[in-house]
């Protein structure tokens, strides 16, 4: 082996990017994560779309557990430290090591989540900025797209989805109309604190607008540019 070969070889990949989508029910992420990874893709990009909770064995099973609402009982403490525990797992078995790969990391939720969830449920901040530091630390968005709608238009989309699923909606899609407007009013908040990390996209209009707007954002956010229509 030549020394060119040696240190072409021993050369670490450059890190991948990781984008988060963000928001309350019936905003579009999971469409929205499959329509960015197709376009990543073929741009020749290495790309891995996951979930929160989920993404490992032991992250889905976890969800299961959290979604079916057996967690309620131990209040929103108790579901953030299950929440924390979940993504400690998903970012050490799947994040870090894809992105340390290369690869373009797409979640469904992350961070933001918890702390719109458990803290607009009255969670302490501070417990929320330990469980962070202690799950992800520095494993951090590059950037974050906040799916926003009006409560009521997305129960109205989260319904109509679980109807043609033919499930009950989940633990969280059951709360108030109150609750979901906390949960709203606080990733709104979370945007407007962090806006280098943050980007708001109204989530209200037809898919293929929003689909626009979020590669408008990877665009002009990350740097990448594309030919393709989308």
């Amino acid at each position: 082996m030549n020394k060119a070969t040696a240190a072409s070889e021993s050369k670490p990949l450059p890190r991948g990017r990781f984008i988060t989508l963000e928001g309350g029910e019936g905003g579009g992420k999971t469409t929205q994560i499959l329509r960015l990874a197709e376009r990543l893709k073929k741009t020749g990009l290495s790309v891995t779309a996951t979930r929160e909770p989920g993404g490992t064995p032991t992250a889905e099973a976890i969800r299961r557990f959290l979604l079916a609402g057996a967690a309620e009982p131990l209040g929103p403490e108790g579901e953030a430290v299950l929440f924390a525990a979940a993504r400690a797992d998903h970012v050490d078995q799947l994040i870090r090591p894809a992105l340390q790969r290369g690869e373009w990391v797409l979640c469904d939720r992350f961070t933001d989540s918890t702390r719109a969830y458990q803290g607009a449920a009255g969670v302490d901040e501070q417990l929320l900025e330990a469980l962070e530091r202690v799950t992800v630390w520095p494993t951090r968005p590059d950037l974050t797209v906040i799916l926003d709608l009006p409560v009521e238009l997305g129960l109205i989309r989260a319904t109509a989805r679980a109807a043609g699923d033919q499930a009950m909606p989940d633990r969280f899609e059951r709360d108030s109309m109150e609750e979901q407007q906390r949960r709203r009013d606080a990733f709104l908040a979370i945007a407007a604190r962090e806006p280098e990390r943050c980007i708001v996209v109204d989530a209200s209009r037809p898919e293929g607008e929003v689909a626009r707007s979020i590669w408008r954002a990877v665009e002009a956010r990350l740097g990448l540019k594309s030919d393709i229509d989308g």
